[in-house]
Parts: C-alpha cells; sequence; structure tokens
C-alpha cells in the first residue's frame, strides 16, 4: 500500500508508463534513508511478463559520467593528475592547433550543428585541460559517429584528432566526446582498462554489485530496435559509440539499478565519504561555468532557472544528471534529498519530448510529497 503523500507521484509515473517507457524504477532518499522504492511495468512490455523488479537493472546512459567523473577525482586527490593540468600530458596525442566546425546531429541523420559561426580560427588542443572536459568547456563537439569507423581503435584515435566546435573555454557544450577522452586518461593513468578501474575505485567501495557493464540479460530492461545493430538490445550498450569502444567509455556503458544509483547520489549528499574529500565535492557541485541558463559543476549539472528544466523543482544547491535512455539522478543538499529514476524510455524511440516532460513532472511530484510530511 502506498501512502497517500506518495498518490501523485505514482500517478505521474502510471500516466507516463506505457507511453514514455515500458518499465521503470523510481529511489527517493531523505536524510540518508530510502523513503520511496517502486518497480513499474514490465521487462517484456509486449507479452506482459517480467514485470519490474526493484532491482532491475537499466542502461544508465551518461549516468556513466558520474561514475566516470567520480573516479577522476580519486586519482586527483592521489596526486597522479591535476584537474588544470593539460590533457595532453596524459594523452599525448589530444595536441595541435585544428579548425573549428559544425558536428554531425545525432538526432537527425545529414544535418549538422554550428556552435559558432564559420570562422577560419583554429583550437590549440594542447591547452585544452581536464577541468575543461569535466565542466563541458573543452570547445570539443557533443558529439561525433565514432562508431561508424571500423574498430574501437579507430573510434578512439578519431576522438583524440577531433576538430573542435568553438574556442575553449568560451561557450558550454555537453560533449560525449570529452568523457571518452577522459575515460580514456583513467585507464592510462590507472594502467588497467576502464571498467577495471571503475569497478576498483567506485563500484566495489561501494559494495555496487549491480552496477557493472556485463549484466545478466533477464534482469536488464530492454532498450532500442537498434538500426545499426538490427535487433532489439538487451543487456548491450545502447551508445553506438560506446558499443564500437568496446562496449563502455567513459561516456556510457554501465548498467545498474535505481538502489546503487541512488547510493552514489548519497555520496555526494554525505560529502564525499567514503570515495572523495568534503573539498573535492564542494569544488565539484559548485558553479565551474554557465552559458544562458545552462550552469556546470565538474561532472555534475547545477540547478537551472529555466522553469522547463529536470531539476528546477529542486533548491538552487541541487545538482544532477540525465541520460539519454531515461535514467537521472538528482541531489538536493538543502533537503538532503537523492532521487534517482531508471526507465528504458528509448524502447519507443528517442524522440526526448515525453521524457522530459515526465521528469519535471515528476521531480515536483516528489517535492510535493515530502512537502506534504514536513
Amino acid at each position: 500500500m502506498v501512502a497517500e503523500r506518495w498518490r501523485a507521484v505514482e500517478m505521474v509515473t502510471h500516466q507516463a508508463l506505457g507511453r514514455v517507457f515500458p518499465a521503470a524504477v523510481l529511489v527517493v532518499r531523505q536524510g540518508g534513508r530510502i523513503v520511496f522504492h517502486r518497480a513499474y511495468g514490465f521487462l517484456d512490455p509486449e507479452a506482459r511478463q517480467q514485470p519490474t523488479q526493484a532491482d532491475s537493472l537499466f542502461d544508465l546512459a551518461s549516468l556513466t559520467k558520474l561514475f566516470t567523473a567520480t573516479a577522476f577525482m580519486t586519482l586527483v586527490e592521489a596526486g597522479l593528475v591535476a584537474l588544470d593540468q593539460p590533457v595532453r600530458t596524459v594523452l599525448p596525442e589530444f595536441d595541435g592547433h585544428r579548425p573549428i566546425r559544425p558536428y554531425a546531429d545525432p538526432l537527425h541523420p545529414g544535418q549538422e550543428i554550428a556552435v559558432v559561426p564559420p570562422t577560419d580560427e583554429t583550437v590549440d588542443a594542447g591547452r585544452v585541460t581536464f577541468r575543461h572536459l569535466l565542466a563541458h568547456t573543452s570547445g570539443l563537439p557533443a558529439w561525433s559517429p565514432l562508431y561508424r569507423l571500423e574498430s574501437g581503435q579507430a573510434a578512439l584515435q578519431a576522438a583524440l584528432s577531433s576538430p573542435f566546435s568553438y574556442p575553449t573555454g568560451s561557450r558550454v557544450v555537453y560533449s560525449d566526446l570529452g568523457f571518452i577522452l577522459l575515460g580514456e586518461a583513467i585507464a592510462r593513468l590507472s594502467g588497467q582498462p576502464l571498467d577495471v578501474t571503475l569497478r576498483g575505485l567506485v563500484l566495489d567501495p561501494l559494495g555496487l554489485s549491480a552496477t557493472c557493464s556485463l549484466a545478466p540479460p533477464s534482469r536488464i530492461a530492454p532498450t532500442e530496435l537498434c538500426p545499426w545493430r538490427g535487433r532489439r538490445l538487451r543487456g548491450e550498450v545502447h551508445d553506438e559509440n560506446a558499443a564500437r569502444l568496446g562496449g563502455i567509455a567513459g561516456h556510457a556503458g554501465l548498467f545498474g539499478s535505481a538502489a546503487d544509483v541512488a547510493a552514489l547520489g548519497q555520496v555526494y549528499l554525505d560529502g564525499g565519504a567514503p570515495l572523495l574529500r568534503a573539498e573535492t565535492v564542494a569544488e565539484m557541485t559548485r558553479l565551474q561555468a554557465q552559458d544562458g541558463l545552462t550552469r556546470r559543476g565538474l561532472g555534475w549539472a547545477l540547478w537551472s532557472p529555466d522553469p522547463e528544466a529536470s531539476g528546477h523543482p529542486f533548491s538552487q544547491r541541487a545538482y544532477g544528471h540525465t541520460g539519454f535512455t531515461g535514467t537521472s539522478l538528482w541531489v538536493d543538499p538543502a533537503r538532503e534529498l537523492v532521487v534517482a529514476l531508471l526507465t528504458n524510455r528509448v524502447y519507443y524511440g528517442r524522440d526526448p519530448e515525453g521524457i522530459r516532460d515526465f521528469r519535471l513532472r515528476l521531480h515536483k511530484a516528489v517535492v510535493g510529497a515530502l512537502m506534504r510530511d514536513a
């Protein structure tokens, strides 16, 4: 039986079920404990079989970036690398002057996105720092069709040699390429593959056994009928570039449960223990760059004054992240609140409007439920 105060949360979720996504799990933590944990829908929606369980696994998509950023900051604390260190000192291929060009639109094949007007100006890749990558101010394009290349090594080299889309530091452009490079830097600094390093630095210390890149398909929510691979994906990373790069990269590739994602949020709410120092968390969650209504920390998106932003219902101290498959994590220190939502909204396609509207409505309902309990 669901308590009366959560009725609006239930109503909003059931209205989206079968329309925006076929499966979802929501975890709400407040004051260090789980106050709401519910699963919705089916992992086999066509046959209405395999009801979603509280511990069902989802493709985390770009929530992987939070685990990558956390792992990188543990290396910073260990003195192996510095935030303002040039990326080329770890990835020597990422160097030299490069042109500024439009990049391919990932949602509209054949179209391009120009961040700045055409220019003959070049950007010196050697001046890009790890802080730029983490704050999405590097100048790198948001995306590139790396998966079209013949191998993972070719895809990685294409990322390392990418042109720029704007002068470094002048804009904020959320970039998968930047985190692909960050993941490669972590692997080189640690001397181990990225997935092994993420497990050793983040997953195992937190006991997040469910969050892995090789989860059993029977527990995983399916995603898209992939045009590139020609099959419905289940247990395979949805992101094509991550697939080409071996199944996991700095920007995407982890699978996990909502409880695991919420546990990572709790680490930040608690000041970083046992992974990071409090001053590191403070640095990651303070304003590093702003472009219009977009505000970025290091790895994290910060609260936006945009009333249509998914984190807007939370306090102005809130920070979070979303994932393309329909996942999200928000942390609100003012309310001692962590909200982890996992869905497989790409089961129905890539139109972003449905999940954007749902996230906003859900977060409003969660805040409303907690205010009723205050």
